[in-house]
């Protein structure tokens, strides 16, 4: 429930945005929004996974700013943790190409850790929730589909997190993870 409120929450921040004049022949410029996918590895968890979210995009000419709101979740130490995280990221994209960009942005991660201790141990910890600034670069490609009506994106970002653990036996604080996203766009 928490979760599909803050989704709820940030679709309304997204979307009440500045939108910026939409030129319906010029894929280069406007607004878009739309659904996305993903698939991460955070720095010793226990696999990869999957998140989903949503974005919005405003492109003029070579620049352009996206934000996102997204959800995920982590295991580590063998199941024995679990972080479930809503990032909230602004973007700054530059287009060298047309179709080509590199990205950098900062983005707020507010991350509950819920502790399960192994079978027949005695240790108790408390959940914990921490709300953390963390900062990404990457790249990606942006291509119109349709009858310009639409684009597929795809990129690929690394985010530095760093969290500070009060209690939790076996965590570090690199929580630094490498994500592959890819998502369709509607222009607006």
């Amino acid at each position: 429930m928490k979760a599909r409120t803050f989704l709820i929450v940030g679709l309304i921040v997204i979307c009440a945005l500045p939108l910026a004049a939409q030129d319906k022949a010029d894929m280069q410029s406007g607004v878009s929004f739309g659904p996305q996918v993903g698939l991460y590895k955070v720095h010793d968890s226990d696999g990869m996974r999957f998140m989903g979210g949503v974005a919005m995009r405003v492109r003029a000419a070579i620049l352009g700013v996206e934000a996102s709101v997204n959800f995920r979740q982590d295991e580590s130490n063998d199941g024995t943790i679990e972080a479930t995280s809503w990032p909230v990221m602004v973007t700054g994209l530059i287009y060298p190409v047309p179709i080509a960009y590199g990205a950098i942005g900062a983005g707020w991660y507010n991350t509950t850790f819920q502790y399960t201790p192994p079978a027949g141990s005695t240790e108790v910890f408390g959940d914990e929730t921490k709300q953390e600034f963390g900062w990404h670069f990457g790249g990606g490609l942006e291509l119109p589909i349709g009858a310009e009506t639409a684009k597929l994106v795809t990129d690929i970002r690394y985010v530095f997190l760093n969290y500070e653990f009060d209690s939790f036996p076996g965590t570090e604080e690199n929580a630094n993870f490498l994500v592959i996203t890819a998502g369709v766009l509607f222009n607006l």
